[in-house]
């Protein structure tokens, strides 16, 4: 595990570049900074600055480099390295409420935006106008849609909103496999709906295969749907506030600290463990004057409010870092207090290295 600070501000989301020597964070602000690591430090080298509000979503696609933004200002950009300078480009989302969160698909030919405006922007390049344009998914949608992630096979889109669903959506129209009905449905149909996930879904995930879907809700529970098996769900209460899969029997979720959890097929998640070693608390030597002082002042016998995890805050996002094959070897995290951890995960066989951190 490696820490690194940021500052005293939070941090709100980040995503790294294709060799994981950058990384581009938001602390909380309209303002997007990115990072280059030297030796153990990491440098600034530059300021994304187009968006007039809070920035709510960043992601970097690895091969075509290009970085997707969104802000609450109700806009998204697209920037594009020229001449060692970020040049953004405005997309056309068309929403009247504020984005949320924003995700290339796996071929970087498209991605997907949520808002608040109560549907998702599905948005691609048209390349006889030079511009980026949007197709809006609407149906069964009441609420603002807070998370997204893209099936391994760039047809299906999976998001969670306020309205209390979880719902897998098609993007394209050409499909058949576990979700479907058929080989032909049109453009936003809804493959896999899961109602009253008891709050909203802070986060979805699918499974490197693409047969299991993953939610997070506000009532910490976290759910997996499983194709595979008929679509079968099965549930768990617990802590968790956003999820990944580290493996398809694996997932990583958390609050302060991340936690494990194994998934074996419906009926058997289980949580694992916390994957963050407690510090040890260390008794100081106080004299007895000093002592009585505090139970006076406080009320309390000691003067300590740190916590016992290497985050002091709620973790804002996980983001993946490195893979072993189809296997997560390592993530990354920020959050509100203003730090991104690197937790390397034990990995069996591992055909290929992961980056180095």
């Amino acid at each position: 595990m490696s820490l690194y600070s940021f500052g005293l501000e939070p941090l709100s989301c980040h995503a790294w570049n294709k060799d994981r020597t950058q990384i581009a964070l938001s602390p909380n602000n309209n303002d997007v900074v990115i990072y280059e690591k030297k030796g153990k430090e990491w440098l600034k080298i530059h300021e994304l600055t187009e968006h007039s509000g809070r920035i709510t979503g960043i992601d970097w696609a690895p091969e075509s480099n290009r970085i997707v933004t969104c802000a609450s200002d109700r806009n998204a950009y697209v920037w594009t390295l020229r001449d060692r300078q970020w040049k953004p480009t405005l997309v056309l989302v068309r929403i009247n409420r504020a984005a949320t969160c924003v995700k290339w698909s796996p071929q970087e030919n498209k991605f997907a935006l949520g808002s608040g405006a109560r549907l998702i922007s599905i948005c691609y390049f048209e390349k006889e106008n030079d511009w980026w344009l949007s197709k809006h998914i609407k149906k069964d949608i009441r609420s603002t849609v807070l998370s997204l992630d893209w099936h391994p096979n760039n047809i299906l889109l999976a998001a969670g909103s306020a309205d209390l669903h979880c719902r897998s959506v098609l993007v394209q129209g050409d499909y058949s496999g576990p979700y479907g009905l058929g080989a032909k449905m049109p453009f936003g149909e809804v493959l896999l709906e899961h109602k009253d996930c008891g709050g909203w879904v802070h986060g979805v995930s699918f499974s490197p295969s693409g047969d299991q879907l993953v939610w997070v809700s506000h009532n910490s529970s976290i759910s997996v749907a499983d194709a595979a098996k008929s679509k079968e769900w099965t549930s768990l209460l617990n802590t968790t506030l956003c999820i990944c899969f580290q493996s398809s029997k694996k997932i990583i979720g958390h609050d302060c600290c991340p936690y494990k959890y194994s998934y074996q097929g419906p009926g058997t998640l289980a949580f694992k463990k916390k994957l963050d070693v407690p510090k040890q608390n260390k008794q100081s030597t106080k004299s007895a004057m000093q002592h009585f002082k505090n139970l006076d002042k406080k009320a309390i016998e000691e003067d300590s409010s740190e916590l016992g995890t290497l985050h002091q805050n709620s973790i804002t996002q996980l983001c993946v870092l490195s893979k072993a094959g189809d296997k997560v070897s390592s993530y990354s995290s920020v959050g509100l207090d203003g730090v991104m951890v690197i937790w390397d995960l034990p990995v069996r066989h591992s055909p290929h290295p992961h980056f180095s951190t």
